[in-house]
């Protein structure tokens, strides 16, 4: 069971209840007709990155869907949540890539994204051996993965949203679709 595409996704709810606000955040990325298992962060080697609309078609109501996901919720008034998921994957297609899940409260979609981002690439640039000062800021980080020539891409998908003022649960996702099959 090695998946042979993934797609990235990602929704927000609101609702008085917090998991029907979860509920209608599925449904906002596509992904509500699942039956979700959540599984660890490796971007198995030679899987095809598809768009969210090509992935959706492969998505049967009742099935069993792996992801990877990242999730948040509030219902503080104007709280800002943020849920991203970070992808990097290596030059060698051959190798396998990671995915990072992060979840974060008071922090813009770019910064929670960036952070995804960095963690992926992070995880891919110790397991591929390459020396990297973590002291540095992810944008010259980013740029010394991608000059070493074996760190090909790195990108992330972040929702962010701000509490609904009248105190309903406003939850926010994102998520890695695994496609098993065609």
């Amino acid at each position: 069971m090695i998946p042979k595409k993934l797609f990235l996704t990602k929704g927000v709810g609101r609702h008085k209840d917090k998991l029907q606000s979860f509920e209608l955040a599925l449904r906002d990325a596509g992904i509500a007709s699942c039956n979700l298992v959540e599984v660890s962060s490796i971007a198995p080697p030679n899987c095809k990155i598809i768009s969210a609309s090509e992935g959706k078609k492969y998505i049967k109501p009742g099935g069993i869907t792996f992801c990877v996901m990242a999730k948040n919720s509030t219902n503080e008034p104007n709280r800002l949540v943020a849920a991203s998921i970070g992808l990097a994957l290596p030059k060698d297609r051959n190798l396998y890539g990671y995915l990072s899940e992060y979840h974060s409260y008071g922090e813009t979609a770019k910064k929670a994204g960036d952070y995804a981002e960095d963690l992926a690439a992070t995880m891919l640039a110790t397991t591929l051996g390459l020396e990297f000062d973590p002291e540095k800021a992810w944008d010259e980080r980013k740029q010394e993965y991608r000059m070493s020539g074996r760190i090909v891409r790195s990108r992330n998908i972040t929702k962010s949203a701000r509490g609904d003022k009248h105190g309903r649960w406003t939850t926010v996702v994102a998520a890695a679709i695994f496609v098993m099959d065609e």
